[in-house]
């Protein structure tokens, strides 16, 4: 041991201690980025088509189908919240509060970090999400280790 006691990492000691690396492993998905991006396209194409025909209910479940989680998906995770603002900025904001009820609570925890992930006017889809899901949404949101940006 040293006699500077201040300049001992006593994080090594400590077993429970553990690096941003090994806590958020466990979270990641197991793909390949390209496998990521490409799932991401062709979600984006499946929304574009459902928003052509007019169904934007339908278009928002797609969108929030098979969230990109991982720390080397950047663009994955950029396609998919672009898409996704895509269907949200269609929506009247009347109709948020109606649609957003309509989610399970994992697609408003999901549509909730989209908005927290920075889109574009979080300020009026998050108060219908809230008015919707409650304040456990933004609470399990926060708490939540995985990232979707």
């Amino acid at each position: 041991m040293t006699d500077n006691w201040r300049t001992i990492d006593i994080d090594q000691y400590d077993e429970d201690a553990y690096t941003e690396d090994e806590i958020l492993a466990e979270f990641e998905s197991g793909i390949s980025p390209q496998e990521a991006d490409s799932a991401a396209q062709t979600r984006s194409t499946d929304v574009r088509n459902f928003l052509t025909k007019g169904d934007l209910n339908n278009a928002l479940l797609r969108a929030l189908e098979d969230p990109p989680y991982g720390r080397q998906l950047a663009q994955a995770k950029q396609t998919s919240t672009q898409t996704l603002l895509e269907v949200l900025n269609l929506f009247r904001a009347d109709d948020i509060t109606n649609i957003i009820s309509t989610l399970s609570i994992d697609q408003k925890d999901l549509l909730m970090k989209y908005l927290y992930a920075g889109l574009a006017k979080p300020e009026l889809y998050n108060s219908g999400l809230v008015d919707a899901a409650g304040t456990g949404c933004i609470v399990r949101v926060m708490s939540d280790k995985r990232t979707i940006f």
